[in-house]
């Protein structure tokens, strides 16, 4: 069964509007989380704010939110001082623009939506928006309040929905040549870069979404089923170390010698 929608509102492009929901595309439900709690008591351990000098507690009527300024000196701000300069954009993507979908880098792309029609009155409205996308090979961008805080989002047409994305903020991506920037540019060996390609093929699979299980959570659930049955938790398997020893030098002979083994593994 599909998941209630965690958002309503209006997709709106000029004076063509319509109803939409959203509900996020990703979800962590099935996440093993755990409580922390006071091993003697078996209670549950409650968190609370505390003055950071005197150690007593603080009601919540005296908490505010403060920007540091300098050591120890803070600016107060009030919630409806912060409410004040955020814009009208809880319940409608208003399409401000278009931009090709390629010129947005993934590394902008925050946290994935899907938003669908919410009246069957409104579908057409929605329907014509997602396939003018399509055809064109454009995607949308709106602002939208959403999570407390105002972000950019893309729209972008998928199957007979529409996939909406929150972006990151500006000053939330590093500029990638001061990373990548003093990485060497010569020219790779055509030889290496042949072996190199053999065992891509040789790797090669269809994508499949068991690829990203999560082993360590298969793990955790094994010892949780364990321990409800009064069983002796299952013993923990130790990583293989790497061997230091073997520094391959040669980069030629251990791409061979790589290639030489996915053959085997493969008749195998």
């Amino acid at each position: 069964m599909a998941p209630r929608s965690f958002w309503k509102g209006y997709l709106k492009l000029s004076l063509v509007t319509c109803p939409v929901a959203m509900v996020p595309a990703t979800t962590d439900d099935e996440k093993v989380r755990f409580h922390t709690l006071n091993r003697k008591t078996g209670n549950r351990v409650v968190s609370q704010f505390v003055d950071s000098v005197s150690g007593k507690p603080v009601d919540e009527d005296d908490e505010v939110k403060g920007y540091q300024r300098g050591e120890d000196e803070y600016v107060m701000l009030e919630d409806d001082e912060i409410s004040a300069v955020a814009l009208e954009s809880t319940r409608t993507i208003d399409i401000e623009m278009f931009v090709p979908r390629e010129s947005i880098d993934w590394i902008w792309y925050d946290k994935p939506h899907y938003l669908t029609p919410d009246d069957p009155v409104g579908e057409e409205a929605f329907s014509v928006i997602r396939d003018a996308m399509e055809a064109t090979g454009r995607v949308g961008i709106s602002r939208l309040v959403m999570y407390r805080r105002e972000r950019a989002v893309m729209l972008e047409p998928r199957d007979r929905g529409i996939v909406l994305w929150t972006l990151r903020y500006g000053d939330e991506v590093r500029d990638r040549d001061a990373y990548f920037g003093d990485i060497k540019n010569d020219k790779i060996d055509s030889q290496l870069m042949e072996l190199v390609k053999t065992l891509i093929e040789e790797r090669k699979k269809p994508w499949d979404p068991k690829m990203v299980d999560d082993p360590v959570q298969d793990r955790l659930l094994e010892i949780i089923a364990a321990k409800k049955k009064g069983k002796k938790r299952p013993a923990a398997t130790k990583a293989a170390e790497p061997d230091q020893s073997s520094n391959v030098i040669n980069i030629m002979d251990a791409l061979r010698k790589s290639i030489a083994s996915e053959g085997k593994s493969k008749k195998r």
